[in-house]
């Protein structure tokens, strides 16, 4: 489990894109370099870490199901995750 405090960040930086996203078009399309950089750094979508749901995890992240590989196998095996088998050959 990753400290709550990594989480809360992320999550803020999460708002903070949010936030500037439309101003930062507007800039981006301007071509305003100067003005992108007066912005916040957390403002930038790039800074947004992906996180497993459950555990907070960053490495080994896997899109398609928002978890990391480890809760992704545990869930899989339990059968929580619909259309996902264990193969075998």
């Amino acid at each position: 489990m990753a400290k709550k405090s990594w989480i809360q960040r992320n999550q803020r930086k999460m708002a903070a894109v949010k936030k500037y996203a439309a101003l930062r078009a507007e800039l981006k399309k301007k071509k305003d370099y100067a003005g992108l950089a007066k912005l916040p750094r957390d403002a930038s979508p790039v800074r947004v870490v992906n996180r497993c749901r459950k555990t907070g995890r960053r490495h080994s992240y896997i899109r398609k199901f928002a978890c990391s590989r480890l809760t992704f196998r545990e869930d899989a095996l339990a059968g929580l995750i619909p259309g996902v088998t264990k193969a075998s050959w």
